[in-house]
């Protein structure tokens, strides 16, 4: 719960980057389209009971979005735990392929062959 309750201590249009980085620390990630956008991630996992046979479980997901305007100056912060995660179904449909023909070990055997054709002497 360190993140959930460190982000309560920030306050919009209030703290700067220098505050946040005292608060947080570094972000453990920056946005790529937008520089003034910091990510923070807070991910817990533990060892759940017996009958689950000691599988992991997740505690907390916890993300902190902040946005910083071209002063410095906190202007949004955006806060996720595990409940707004969102539950994705993938579909259990295979694609067939077909440019790949044969078996792994015969297109590796023919990959060695055209290295060693390649490289080999010239008379």
């Amino acid at each position: 719960m360190y993140l959930e309750n460190r982000q309560d201590l920030l306050e919009v249009n209030v703290s700067n980057k220098n505050d946040v980085i005292e608060k947080l620390g570094q972000p453990h990630s920056k946005s790529i389209k937008e520089e003034n956008t910091w990510i923070y991630i807070e991910r817990t996992k533990a060892r759940d009971k017996i009958y689950t046979l000691g599988r992991s479980v997740l505690i907390n997901n916890n993300v902190l979005v902040v946005k910083f305007n071209k002063y410095g100056v906190l202007e949004e912060k955006l806060f996720y735990d595990k409940k707004d995660m969102k539950d994705y179904k993938f579909t259990k449909t295979e694609t067939q392929n077909e440019v790949r023909r044969g078996s792994f070990l015969q297109s590796f055997l023919q990959s060695l062959r055209q290295k060693m054709r390649t490289n080999a002497p010239k008379k």
